[in-house]
């Protein structure tokens, strides 16, 4: 959360543009070539620093302390009862996801299948103007504006989200009457009462 809400600016700068620099190099070298080049990179580079270290101990101009001992300090261990939380998360959002892919595809509601339908049809025009790799590299670089720039600018966001909101329900009701036989509006008295006449 750190590094979306830019809160350390050169931490955030440095991340993004590392990740934005790796896709970009995608687009000519393979993944394996990246993945090693910038292994190799990183490797001679710890080690480096690790040698100066060394060095500045030997010659009596450092304290002999291990340049990444936070780093190996660092505990990314999982008790038993977290562990077994999390793969219980995993099997129950793949679970959820497989029966709602099987919903869609097996039209067990013709609506919802309707609109997966018109989204993967949107989706091929997008495949025709761009690749995933594309789509990937805009996602990160959003995903490192977007809270910050709505984090600032939030009342206004808020506004333009509940007008398209109040659009997208009522095309919404109209859809969903349509699929109905296209009756009348719900009456929006309570009860469904009619008013008298004066």
């Amino acid at each position: 959360m750190d590094l979306i809400y830019w809160k350390d600016t050169e931490r955030s700068g440095m991340v993004l543009t590392g990740i934005v620099v790796g896709l970009l190099s995608l687009f000519q070298l393979s993944i394996i070539t990246v993945v090693s080049t910038v292994s190799l990179a990183v490797m001679c580079f710890t080690i480096s620093v690790r040698i100066y270290y060394q060095i500045l101990y030997i010659l009596s101009w450092g304290d002999g302390e291990h340049p990444f001992k936070s780093y190996l300090d660092l505990d990314i261990t999982f008790s038993g009862a977290q562990a077994d939380l999390y793969m219980q998360k995993a099997i129950v959002l793949t679970l959820s996801a497989v029966d709602t892919l099987k919903r869609l595809i097996f039209v067990g509601s013709l609506f919802d299948s309707l609109k997966l339908l018109f989204l993967m049809y949107l989706v091929t025009y997008l495949g025709d103007l761009c690749n995933g790799l594309t789509l990937l590299i805009i996602s990160v670089i959003a995903f490192f504006s977007l809270p910050l720039f709505y984090r600032q600018r939030q009342e206004q966001v808020d506004g333009v989200i509940a007008k398209v909101q109040a659009h997208v329900d009522n095309f919404r009701d109209i859809l969903q009457r349509l699929a109905q036989g296209g009756g009348p509006p719900p009456d929006p008295t309570p009860g469904g009462a009619k008013p008298k006449s004066q």
